[in-house]
C-alpha cells in the first residue's frame, strides 16, 4: 500500500472556483457533471480516515465524470467508456495521468493487475463452477503489463478502472464486510489512486469546454437536487 499524494495545486476549492469562472463556457450537463464530481472528491478526502468509505466516494466522483444516459453495460463492454478514457489521456498534454499510473502507483497498479478478486470473470466462473477465468485472467494481465511497460496509457487506465469498477460492486453491494482485512489492501490502494486521479480528470475536463461529453444519465430535474 502507498500514501496517497495529491496535486497541490488541485484542491476542491480551487477546482470549484474554476468552475464557477468558466460555467458560462460549459452546456447545463458538463457544469453539473463536474460539480457532482468535486463534491464527491470532497467527500472522499473528507474520509481520509475510513478507507470503505473514502474508496465508495472517490468512485462515485469518478462515475459522475462518465456516467452518460449512454452508459448500460459493464465498463469493459462500453465502446463509450473506452472513448472517454482515449480523450482523457489524449487532452492530458502534461501526462500527469501517466505520472499517477507509472511513477505514484506503479506498485498498485501492478497488484491490481495481478489479483484475480477484482476480475469480473472470476466471480463469474465461481458462480458456474468452472475455470473459464484463468484464461481470460492470463490474457489479461499480459494486455495490462505490456501497456505498462509499453507506455500505452489508455490501454491501461482502461484495465485499472475496470477492475476498481469490480471492487466497488463488491463493496457497495455487501459482498464484503465494513473494514474487513480480506480485501483491505486493494480498497486502501484503490481509493489513493483514485484520489490522485479524480482533481487530474476534473481540471482535463475543465479545460475541454469544447469537447462533447454527453448527457447526464441523471439530469437535474424541477427542484431535484443536482
Amino acid at each position: 500500500m502507498v500514501k496517497s499524494m495529491q496535486p497541490l495545486a488541485l484542491t476542491p476549492d480551487v477546482l470549484k472556483q474554476r468552475l464557477r469562472e468558466q460555467r458560462d463556457l460549459f452546456n447545463q450537463s458538463h457544469s453539473t457533471r463536474l460539480h457532482r464530481a468535486i463534491s464527491w472528491w470532497q467527500a472522499a478526502l473528507d474520509h481520509s480516515a475510513d478507507d470503505d468509505m473514502r474508496f465508495i466516494a472517490a468512485w462515485i466522483s469518478f462515475s459522475a465524470c462518465v456516467v452518460t444516459d449512454r452508459d448500460n453495460l459493464s465498463l469493459a463492454e462500453q465502446s463509450a467508456f473506452n472513448d472517454f478514457i482515449a480523450r482523457l489521456v489524449a487532452l492530458d498534454s502534461d501526462e500527469r495521468i501517466y505520472d499517477c499510473l507509472w511513477h505514484q502507483y506503479s506498485g498498485s497498479v501492478k497488484a491490481l493487475i495481478k489479483n484475480p478478486y477484482v476480475f469480473a470473470p472470476f466471480w463469474q466462473s465461481q458462480r458456474s463452477g468452472d475455470e473459464h477465468w484463468k484464461s481470460l485472467f492470463d490474457q489479461s494481465s499480459v494486455a495490462a503489463l505490456n501497456a505498462l511497460s509499453r507506455r500505452k496509457v489508455p490501454e491501461l487506465l482502461a484495465i485499472v478502472l475496470d477492475r476498481l469498477c469490480v471492487l466497488h460492486q463488491q463493496v457497495v453491494n455487501g459482498g464484503a464486510t465494513y473494514k474487513s482485512q480480506v480485501n483491505r489492501d486493494q480498497v486502501v490502494d484503490g481509493g489513493n489512486l483514485l484520489l490522485t486521479l479524480m482533481p487530474i480528470i476534473i481540471a482535463i475536463m475543465l479545460d475541454a469546454a469544447d469537447q462533447e461529453w454527453g448527457e447526464l444519465a441523471y439530469p437535474v430535474v424541477g427542484n431535484a437536487s443536482s
